[in-house]
């Protein structure tokens, strides 16, 4: 049976949180950081509040109390709005809140959060949010919730908020939206042991509930909170602990800007720990990098005798671009204006390499010259045409607004024509030795499984555009060998059965392939690619992209034909093959956020789309999610009713400071099933070319003369 509160036990924290309210202070005055609680949601200690983090952080938490443990990664995708995924492990657990339903000895839950402020503080005002836990998952942290935060003085801040489902069980009361319509009254059974479906008809309804609490700076490092919390626990209530008290009380101490350590004491009876990792993507470690000095801008009258005349041009224009980590690939001098192609093979950010070369060729063009006309170049495929003028880099390299004056005097087009390769360019041969770390996420019997290893990795191009590449990885340490769960799924098991790939040795081949890049027409680029495309599948792609220079649309569609691979044998094939392909539309919106859509067939035979959905910023970062929903019903699909995670990029520049075209890319899922599988492919398109265009140089054009 639900707990109640006499009324008499709220009238004194309501009435101060209400009280608060009529203050004239606010956050932003005294630089008040919103803090987060232990489900990682912003807030005080279990309830949420109505602040945020700053726009674009990302935090991980980590909080445990008798037989709970959270881990939360949450990112602050807006201004306004901040997204969860939370994975927990739970013991002595009740699938509902009924005494007298089973209680399961361990449970791993997976679930996402999404909380959106919707009024901002003001002088007489308090910010106000809503939100809603267990957006998609099992149901077991389901409930939403309407709050406000007030700051009352530079040290004290007040929460007052309502709440549905498990913010909704203790002290509860008839649901006010009930008014609205009598269905808001009842609230159906949330619990899904399948989980990852959304359970709109469960949102805002059945009983409401109050809950609140006082926040107080103490010192510049420790802030003191105590909350009133509408959560009865009742699920975990007499199987994985007491409770004893809606009231709780927390200790956070401010360790450093990153690291935020807190103690509570819970609900009458436990003592609970939580740590908050927190940081911003768009600021770097290495504030603005530690790049080698760009070399001088030397005007026409300081040129060398052999610079002005020309002499040894392509030798001495080679040498020098070499020495800033670009490739020369193409030269041509027609009158007044030099072509030149270039491969980046080390500025993270295009518009840096831009600069750097033009930077050079103030040194080596004859003085007759006075345009640069630079190509970029993508896998030996011309890109991106930059035209600077000279006179531009001779008088602006000092200029307090070089960057806005010297963009206004570029041109920055479609490489429709691109100078003639270079002799003794090609063929190209490179190779090299890196570490991997390749890790499996959320196995029940393993939650972190990793594999440590080194990867050879080399590729040859005997011609412009022609690329041979592979990958050998040698395990040195790691368990992704040990995952023994045989699959369930009545899908073809295109996925679901990934983990055998890591029983054949410590050696395996991830990648083997022939691709060739090509321009077949004004702002269309095209790939065709065959081999061994990625661990699981071996076969035949190709693709197709229109992408202008200045748009933020581009649209795509790819084809393939693929078998999949062997277990152990890393050259042999299984008998399952499948004909699979997507036509995709890519958005870029204003602020940095990026939007996909990819319609076609998967590799299990499923036909349907995926939407992605991303965060960007101009340094690399990308945080974002998709969702991918086809044919197949979520009884067919199992765990998780459909494909869904969350993407990370992060630019290894971005940790180290110095310039490097690494990043690392992981996708993290809830669960891997076979439905809304799709091929991964080395070398698409979109990204390919796009750091490349226009819409990103102008983004970052402050880098050119970096």
């Amino acid at each position: 049976m639900p707990k109640t509160a006499p009324m008499k036990r709220l009238v004194a924290p309501l009435c101060l949180v209400m009280a608060s309210f009529a203050t004239t202070l606010n956050a932003q005055d005294v630089g008040w950081s919103a803090g987060y609680n232990t489900f990682g949601v912003p807030g005080l200690i279990d309830m949420p509040g109505a602040l945020g983090g700053a726009d674009g952080e990302l935090s991980y938490n980590i909080s445990h109390f008798k037989n709970q443990t959270r881990n939360t990664l949450t990112f602050q995708f807006s201004d306004r709005i901040s997204a969860s995924f939370r994975y927990s492990a739970l013991k002595d657990v009740r699938s509902r809140p009924d005494p007298e339903s089973p209680v399961f000895s361990e449970i791993f839950d997976r679930s996402f959060s999404v909380h959106y402020r919707f009024l901002d503080e003001g002088r007489w005002r308090p910010a106000m949010a809503v939100g809603i836990n267990d957006l998609v998952g099992t149901g077991i942290y389901g409930g939403e919730y309407v709050v406000a935060s007030k700051t009352i003085n530079p040290r004290l801040r007040a929460t007052l908020g309502i709440g549905w489902g498990r913010l909704g069980s203790y002290g509860g009361f008839t649901n006010p939206l009930g008014v609205i319509d009598e269905r808001f009254e009842t609230r159906p059974d949330t619990y899904d042991s399948v989980g990852g479906q959304f359970q709109g008809d469960s949102w805002f309804r059945g009983d409401a509930a109050f809950f609140g609490g006082l926040e107080w700076q103490a010192t510049d490092r420790l802030r003191l909170v105590a909350e009133y919390s509408s959560d009865d626990y009742a699920r975990e209530d007499g199987a994985a602990f007491d409770y004893n008290s809606p009231l709780n009380f927390g200790l956070k101490y401010r360790y450093n800007d990153r690291t935020t350590l807190s103690a509570n004491y819970l609900y009458g009876s436990e003592i609970g720990v939580h740590l908050s990792y927190t940081f911003n993507p768009q600021t770097p470690r290495h504030g603005s990098g530690l790049d080698s000095v760009p070399p001088p801008v030397v005007r026409r009258a300081d040129l060398s005798e052999v610079a002005a005349r020309g002499t040894g041009l392509e030798d001495r224009t080679r040498s020098a671009l070499a020495a800033q980590g670009l490739t020369l690939e193409g030269l041509e001098l027609a009158g007044s204006t030099l072509r030149i192609q270039i491969r980046n093979d080390r500025y993270p950010i295009a518009s840096q390499a831009v600069g750097r070369a033009a930077r050079v060729l103030t040194r080596t063009a004859p003085a007759q010259v006075e345009t640069f006309a630079i190509t970029l170049a993508a896998q030996g495929m011309p890109v991106t045409t930059v035209t600077v003028r000279r006179v531009d880099m001779e008088q602006l390299e000092f200029h307090a607004v070089a960057p806005d004056l010297s963009r206004a005097g570029t041109r920055i087009a479609d490489a429709t024509q691109s100078p003639p390769p270079l002799d003794g360019r090609w063929p190209f041969f490179d190779f090299g030795v890196d570490p991997y770390l390749s890790l499996s996420f959320f196995d029940p019997d393993a939650p972190l499984r990793a594999d440590l290893g080194i990867a050879l990795k080399a590729s040859y191009e005997p011609l412009p555009g022609l690329v041979f590449s592979g990958r050998v990885d040698q395990r040195l340490i790691g368990n992704l060998d040990e995952g023994d769960r045989p699959s369930d799924s009545v899908l073809p098991h295109v996925r679901s059965d990934a983990y055998l790939y890591f029983k054949g040795g410590a050696t395996t081949l991830p990648e083997l392939t022939a691709a060739y890049y090509f321009r077949p027409g004004d702002d269309l680029f095209g790939r065709v690619t065959a081999g061994y495309l990625e661990r699981m599948f071996a076969g035949v792609s190709g693709e197709i992209l229109w992408k202008p220079q200045n748009s933020r649309l581009a649209l795509g569609a790819e084809l393939n034909y693929v078998a999949q691979r062997d277990f152990d044998d890393p050259f042999g094939l299984q008998d399952y093959s499948v004909a699979t392909g997507h036509l995709s539309a890519y958005y870029e919106f204003p602020g940095g956020y990026y939007g996909q859509i990819d319609a076609g067939r998967y590799l299990a035979g499923d036909v349907g789309a995926t939407v992605t959905l991303a965060r960007e910023f101009d340094n690399g970062w990308r945080v974002g999610a998709f969702a991918t929903v086809t044919d197949v019903s979520p009884e067919e699909f199992g765990e998780g009713s459909f494909d869904k995670g969350i993407l990370l990029t992060i630019p290894l520049d971005w940790i180290t400071g110095k310039p490097d075209r690494t990043r690392i890319d992981r996708v993290i899922r809830p669960v891997q099933r076979d439905g809304g599988a799709r091929l991964s492919v080395p070398g698409r398109l979109y990204p390919l070319v796009r750091e490349h265009q226009a819409t990103d140089l102008d983004a970052t054009w402050g880098r050119f003369w970096r």
